[in-house]
């Protein structure tokens, strides 16, 4: 009776020990179904289907702010209402390692529409005027011009210059890990 009783007690701790832990490695933003001008943060698998047994607490970082985010059934809601269109550039780090997004929440007729913006398009859209600039030397002015309408535009929506270098510095990480 004795060795029965150990035995199901070694299965029993065998099977709490070998317990896979859930971790949020891809999320997407969305608008708040249940709240006007709020997100809501949606863990997913690589094919952006929402992942169910994702539930509890995890810790992100919103535009460089640390947010206690709880999770129920694969969705958590961003408690902040957004009254313009703004960037907003989600991160999170567990033990698999750092993801982040950059969206463009862009605000219309009292809804919400986030934009995934690649880290790609951060890069090319700077240096894709100084080729233009190079090769064109009456474009140079026009050039400086449209730089500083798009330092403008990331500055006045929220995209500071730290999180732009972030953003493309994670993108950079995600390729080569």
């Amino acid at each position: 009776m004795k060795k029965i009783l150990l035995s199901c007690s070694f299965l029993l701790l065998a099977m709490f020990a070998f317990a896979d832990t859930i971790s949020v490695n891809n999320f997407v933003i969305k608008e708040n179904p249940f709240a006007k001008d709020e997100i809501a943060v949606v863990a997913t698998d690589t094919a952006n289907n929402i992942l169910e047994n994702v539930n509890g607490i995890f810790t992100f970082s919103m535009n460089g702010f640390a947010e206690e985010l709880t999770f129920d059934k694969g969705t958590a809601f961003y408690r902040h209402k957004l009254d313009k269109s703004t960037f907003l550039y989600a991160r999170h780090q567990n033990d698999s390692g750092t993801h982040s997004v950059l969206y463009y929440i862009y605000r219309h007729d009292g809804k919400l529409s986030p934009v995934k913006i690649s880290w790609l398009v951060l890069v090319i859209i700077p240096v894709a005027l100084v080729l233009l600039a190079y090769l064109f030397k009456r474009f140079i002015i026009i050039a400086l011009i449209i730089f500083c309408i798009f330092l403008y535009f990331n500055y006045h929506n929220g995209l500071s210059i730290p999180t732009f270098f972030q953003s493309i510095i994670d993108g950079l990480r995600g390729v080569f890990t």
